[in-house]
């Protein structure tokens, strides 16, 4: 059973975040070693998520955003976290630094490969991705568009996670967090 836990405002200090023991044989991810590394890339790669998105968006509608679609993109993004914890078992706990444009959650347990990218891409997939689909099934959804089209950017630390576990992780290996770092490891 999942248990969450809104644990504030991240200080900076990965040490100080909730973790998981290391693993005899862990290998860390080859990922942004710091939190401002990741934060630039991750701004970056949601601009460009962005552009593509809301570009399409234009294209397929041209209209302007819907207002309350790009109001629930914002109000949506602690669900989006919980969406997150709900793939964790045990205790989870949130962080936000809203400074650095970043709320993730963080927990001691460990997943499999697909159960990791499943955990990285079920926010996008139920907040982006569905939302905007309909909405270029049907382009007088609006709301929907504007959501989806919003929400799928935000979740560029997301894909960042699941392309690392794809291209990273050996068949049959485990992950786990670790402060702000991601490891794998083979089950003994």
């Amino acid at each position: 059973m999942t248990e969450f836990h809104f644990a504030g405002r991240y200080n900076g200090d990965p040490e100080s975040l909730i973790t998981h023991d290391h693993e005899p044989g862990a290998v860390p991810f080859k990922e942004a070693e710091n939190m401002n590394k990741l934060s630039l890339i991750m701004n970056i790669l949601a601009i460009a998520i962005a552009a593509i998105t809301l570009t399409t968006y234009y294209a397929v509608s041209g209209k302007p955003l819907d207002i309350i679609g790009g109001i629930l993109s914002i109000v949506l993004l602690v669900p989006h976290e919980f969406l997150h914890a709900l793939c964790f078992e045990g205790d989870v706990y949130m962080y936000e630094n809203l400074r650095k444009g970043m709320l993730f959650v963080v927990g001691p347990g460990t997943f499999s490969k697909a159960g990791f990218i499943f955990m990285s891409l079920l926010p996008n997939i139920v907040f982006g991705f569905i939302p905007f689909i309909i909405f270029l099934i049907d382009p007088t959804q609006l709301m929907l568009g504007t959501l989806g089209a919003i929400a799928i950017s935000c979740g560029a630390g997301d894909y960042y996670n699941a392309f690392n576990a794809l291209t990273q992780m050996p068949k049959g290996s485990r992950t786990y967090l670790h402060g702000l770092r991601s490891y794998w490891y083979m089950p003994q």
